[in-house]
C-alpha cells in the first residue's frame, strides 16, 4: 500500500444498505467504535498497529481499519486522522457520524461499510489484549474452514474469580450477575459473556446479522447472538484476557435500567414476530 486511505463520512441516521455481496477485498477488517475517545484511542491503535504489522501476521494478512466517531464532542475525529498519517503503510478509514446512534449503531455502520473476509469488532479502551485476536481467528478456522456462517467472541467469563473482576465494584458485579440471569430467560443463556467487546465475524455471518439488527444501545451485542441462534450460526466462545481501563462512558444505574428496557423490548418484538432475521 502507498500510504492510509482516509475518508470521512458523514450520516444523520443508521446505515439501512447491506454489506455488499461481493467477496472481500481484504482479508480483516478492525471496526473500532469511538465516542470521545481522545484519551484512550491513541494507545489502543499503537497495540493494534503493532500487532498487525509484526512480521509473524502482516506477510499472510492484509487488513484495513474503521474508527468510527460515535458524534463525539471532542476531537475524536480529528485525532484519528492524525494518527492515521503515522501510519503511512496502514490503510485506516475514519468515518465520522454527525450524530450519535449509541455503540451498537457505531459498530453496525462499520461493519456495513467493511471489506473484511472476515470482520472484528473491538472496543477503543484496548481493554482486549488485541493479540488475542489469533485465538479467535484460530477458532474460526476450525469452526468455518472455508469462511461460511460463523461468530468466534471474546470471553472474560474465566476471568470472573480473578483480580481483575473481583476489583470491580460491588454494585458492577452485583449487576453483572443479574444481566446473566436475565439472559437465561430471553434465551442466549448459554453464553457465558455476551458483552466482551471482542467479536470476530465471518463476512457471511456479517451479512445475515448485522442489516437485521435494531438496537444501537449498550445491550445491542445480545440481539447480534440471539440473531445468530435465529439463523443458526455457529458461535463459540473464546477465552481472552482483559483489564479494566479507566474512562468508561457506562453510567451503571442508568444504563442498567436502559438495557433492562431494551431486553424487554428485543424479546417482545421477536416473540410477536416483528423483529425477525430473514436468511437473505
Amino acid at each position: 500500500m502507498d500510504g492510509p486511505l482516509l475518508i470521512v463520512s458523514i450520516t444523520l441516521t443508521a446505515v439501512v444498505a447491506l454489506i455488499p455481496a461481493v467477496s472481500g477485498s481484504v482479508d480483516l477488517s478492525v471496526v473500532i467504535p469511538a465516542y470521545n475517545e481522545t484519551a484512550r484511542l491513541p494507545s489502543m491503535l499503537e497495540v493494534t498497529l503493532a500487532h498487525l504489522n509484526s512480521p509473524a501476521i502482516k506477510p499472510s494478512r492484509t487488513y484495513e481499519i474503521l474508527i468510527v466517531d460515535d458524534g463525539s464532542k471532542d476531537d475524536t475525529s480529528a485525532l484519528a486522522l492524525k494518527l492515521a498519517s503515522h501510519y503511512p503503510q496502514s490503510e485506516l478509514r475514519v468515518v465520522t457520524l454527525e450524530k450519535n446512534l449509541g455503540k451498537g449503531g457505531a459498530v453496525r455502520h462499520g461493519m456495513l461499510h467493511s471489506r473484511g473476509h472476515r470482520l472484528l469488532m473491538v472496543d477503543a479502551d484496548g481493554a482486549s489484549r488485541f493479540e488475542d485476536l489469533e485465538h479467535l481467528w484460530m477458532s474460526l478456522d476450525k469452526l468455518a474452514p472455508k469462511n461460511e456462517p460463523a461468530v468466534a467472541i471474546g470471553s472474560r467469563a474465566h476471568l470472573v474469580k480473578t483480580e481483575a473482576v473481583v476489583k470491580r465494584s460491588l454494585l458492577r458485579n452485583i449487576l453483572m450477575y443479574g444481566l446473566h440471569t436475565i439472559l437465561r430467560i430471553v434465551g442466549v443463556g448459554d453464553i457465558r459473556d455476551t458483552q466482551c467487546g471482542f467479536k470476530l465475524f465471518t463476512r457471511r455471518a456479517a451479512q445475515k446479522i448485522f442489516p437485521a439488527q435494531h438496537l444501537s444501545t449498550w445491550i445491542f451485542d445480545v440481539e447480534l447472538l440471539l440473531l445468530a441462534k435465529q439463523l443458526s450460526i455457529p458461535v463459540i466462545e473464546v477465552p481472552v484476557e482483559w483489564h479494566e481501563v479507566a474512562g468508561s462512558k457506562l453510567n451503571i444505574a442508568k444504563d442498567s435500567l436502559q438495557m433492562l428496557r431494551d431486553l424487554l423490548v428485543l424479546r417482545g418484538n421477536q416473540l410477536v414476530g416483528r423483529w425477525k432475521a430473514v436468511p437473505p
